[in-house]
């Protein structure tokens, strides 16, 4: 599931790694996440705040793996998404291969975030297993389970506060839902 609102994403900036808290909105987001859930018998987690902060509604202490950290946007941080150039975009979104200075490639980001699903596969079969992270990390686990490209992230959406499904079956992963948002943004 993708974390609450921060005050980033209610300024539509990228915020990567930057470390915010969510806000007043993004908590009852998080709630309301919690509450579509029953028991969980595993909690992941990025080591980023607003990750940590939507998981505490689970009451459980999260297994924090650095592998489903936002994309690092490098030097685009913070940046509103209205002011990244065309051509930026067009180049982003085109080449997988490529990144902002500073920043991560999508290959980078599906090879680590496509290890922890690989790595959590196993007990997937057998339990119910929640892993809080953010967009990119959502979008790339979802192109794992559909056994595409990493590419298909750019054309894919995931708002704060949902929840995509991917199931284990014997004959792999399976995508079962995809953005689905038990409280509408505000």
């Amino acid at each position: 599931m993708r974390h609450g609102r921060t005050e980033a994403n209610a300024g539509l900036r990228l915020q990567g790694r930057i470390d915010l808290p969510i806000d007043e909105v993004g908590r009852r987001q998080a709630a309301a996440l919690g509450a579509t859930f029953g028991t969980i018998d595993r909690l992941v987690c990025s080591p980023l705040l607003r990750a940590r902060q939507t998981a505490e509604v689970f009451g459980m202490e999260p297994e924090i793996d650095d592998r489903w950290l936002e994309m690092d946007y490098g030097v685009m941080d913070g940046q509103r998404m209205a002011e990244v150039a065309p051509e930026m975009w067009d180049r982003w979104t085109s080449d997988a291969d490529f990144a902002p200075d500073g920043g991560e490639t999508l290959h980078q980001l599906a090879a680590r975030v496509w290890a922890a699903c690989a790595d959590l596969m196993d007990d997937a079969r057998r339990r119910e297993v929640v892993v809080v992270t953010h967009a990119t990390p959502v979008k790339a686990a979802m192109a794992w389970a559909l056994g595409v490209p990493a590419s298909v992230t750019w054309r894919a959406f995931v708002d704060q506060a949902s929840i995509t499904k991917v199931m284990i079956r014997d004959r792999g992963p399976v995508l079962a839902g995809f953005n689905n948002v038990p409280v509408p943004l505000p």
